[in-house]
């Protein structure tokens, strides 16, 4: 599938219901167009079964709740709605976008309580995110951008308002001929990607930043228990931007991204080595299991 994603054949899920992809559409009013009244789960589907399907589901739901929106779907319906969308257009290997938001209704403002949460769910065939990456490794920017206090933000929701500076941020990479951009928080610690988390070598230990700033990956979380199974020392901690030039080895993980080895970090340089590409096997070997 190619071309604008406004106008692809197939289905969407909306409220319950499938519809014709080019009639996917919402209110110029809607609330989260003009408030960022937003939360989504982007996932992946393998042969047919979606990875940790049900984790994602529930991290949507808690998201609203983090944004004091209730989500009128439980779990399951959330799960059989994906289900449908993936029969309807076709597919086994595919990203899934499950998005909930706040729509157009009694209230433009701020507030927002009489407005409805509204829901759908979209399938769409998707490579892999930073292209050839993979290989030899991906060439990342260093964002102006901070992640921002957990005082200021949800930051353990999946919201996309929080995406903003990410966009800037990787949008500014990719003007320099990056694949992305790595971002600091608000205190000067080494936090992610745009959207991504990240993970470094060092003398045959793991080193990942605390997740108490930004979004706790779903993918991460993975990665690190298999780090964990494989008898390897994970350190989740505060990293000072100084220990970049100590790092030996550097990757990525998210969904889109699964397990994408970082050849470079500004003026830093990472070997993709060989911790890093049995990461990236062993975790292509789990999805698709």
């Amino acid at each position: 599938m190619a071309g604008s994603y406004s106008d692809r054949d197939g289905k969407i899920w909306m409220d319950g219901a499938l519809v014709d992809w080019r009639d996917a559409n919402v209110h110029i009013l809607t609330h989260a167009m003009h408030y960022a009244s937003s939360v989504f789960e982007g996932e992946r589907c393998y042969n047919g079964k979606i990875f940790k399907s049900r984790a994602h589901s529930a991290r949507l739901l808690q998201s609203g709740v983090y944004l004091d929106m209730d989500i009128p779907y439980s779990v399951d319906q959330i799960e059989a709605a994906k289900e449908q969308t993936l029969k309807a257009n076709g597919l086994t290997d595919a990203y899934v976008r499950a998005v909930a938001w706040r729509g157009a209704g009694d209230d433009m403002g701020v507030a927002a309580k009489r407005n409805p949460v509204r829901m759908a769910v979209a399938v769409w065939e998707w490579g892999a995110y930073y292209g050839d990456a993979k290989m030899k490794g991906a060439k990342l920017d260093i964002s102006k951008w901070k992640r921002p206090s957990p005082e200021t933000i949800p930051h353990a929701a999946k919201a996309a308002g929080l995406y903003m500076i990410c966009t800037m941020s990787k949008h500014a990479a990719e003007a320099k001929g990056c694949s992305d951009a790595m971002m600091f928080d608000y205190r000067g610690y080494v936090a992610e990607a745009t959207g991504a988390n990240i993970f470094f070598i060092k003398n045959g230990e793991v080193h990942t930043p605390l997740a108490d700033s930004f979004l706790n990956g779903i993918t991460r979380q993975t990665v690190i228990g298999m780090l964990r199974a494989k008898g390897l020392t994970v350190h989740e901690r505060h990293i000072e931007a100084q220990e970049l030039e100590g790092f030996e080895q550097c990757w990525l993980t998210g969904t889109a991204a699964e397990v994408t080895p970082v050849g470079q970090i500004g003026a830093y340089s990472f070997e993709v080595g060989a911790l890093t590409r049995e990461i990236s096997t062993d975790y292509e070997k789990l999805v698709r299991a």
